[in-house]
């Protein structure tokens, strides 16, 4: 049958696929452009090979189609959605993609990928790490100067702080400088209730991921609850940057840099969004 012919060239095109997705973080995270290139050119990306997308079903969860055939995960598991917006931005990455597949524009599913393969085995772990970036809080540790740099600190990180105070008792204590403020048990347990109505794994995955790009789970959690928005948290994470961009100035590379994290960012807010508040 001419059918049969057509399976090994797709299931290898998948196992292709598998790889990239594989190393896509080493790719991504490099500073080097010259290195992010030459990983680039080893690892030479799939045309795409199939013509339509679509959104089928398995149980009470979404699935992704190409061409019919229902899309897996690197490890080979179902990629499934809890929501109709959260499979259309998957399915939306998909339909993107042009002559070849490039999962370095895919981030959305990049974070589907690793939310089923690896979150939903190590939920418990995952959901402490984003606890233990509390008791190391980027708004815990102000600059003893310049006068400019404290005010735009304070304007930026007092009130989320504030708020995670009035909110859920969650009482952090400000360090000036590098040196190393304990938290106290009473704070980090206020944020740990309060991250723990997240039991998604995918929005987990989301948070998680938002943590380590802004190197703070409190601006997490404040747009986990609605307190703020991606672009505000974002604002936040990169007050000393922008104070630092005002003084001296910008760089091309570090300008590139940033557009890419927040692409990433954006991805996760949105995939969060779409899986804990899908109505508006």
């Amino acid at each position: 049958m001419p059918s049969s012919t057509k399976f090994p060239t797709f299931y290898g095109t998948f196992d292709t696929m598998r790889d990239l997705f594989n190393d896509i973080h080493e790719q991504l995270s490099d500073p080097d452009p010259v290195r992010r290139a030459q990983i680039q050119m080893k690892n030479p990306l799939p045309k795409r090979f199939y013509k339509e997308v679509g959104i089928g079903a398995d149980g009470e969860r979404l699935t992704i189609e190409l061409d019919g055939r229902t899309v897996r995960t690197p490890a080979r598991r179902l990629l499934t959605l809890p929501t109709r917006p959260a499979a259309e931005l998957v399915a939306s990455e998909w339909r993107a993609q042009a002559d070849v597949i490039d999962p370095g524009t895919m981030p959305v599913t990049r974070l589907v990928n690793s939310a089923i393969d690896g979150v939903e085995a190590e939920f418990g772990a995952v959901f402490e790490e984003i606890v233990k970036y509390a008791g190391t809080d980027l708004l815990c540790y102000r600059a003893e100067g310049p006068p400019s740099l404290v005010d735009a600190q304070d304007r930026k990180w007092n009130p989320v702080l504030d708020w995670a105070r009035d909110t859920f008792g969650a009482r952090f204590i400000l360090a000036q400088g590098i040196i190393h403020q304990e938290q106290p048990a009473t704070a980090i347990g206020a944020f740990a209730k309060a991250l723990g109505k997240c039991r998604d794994p995918l929005a987990l995955a989301a948070l998680h991921t938002i943590t380590t790009l802004t190197g703070s789970a409190i601006l997490a959690l404040a747009l986990a609850e609605g307190r703020l928005n991606a672009e505000d948290a974002w604002i936040a994470a990169h007050a000393d940057e922008d104070w630092n961009i005002e003084q001296w100035g910008s760089d091309l590379e570090a300008e590139a840099r940033r557009a890419h994290r927040w692409q990433d960012m954006k991805a996760s807010s949105d995939l969060f969004e779409a899986v804990i508040r899908p109505v508006r």
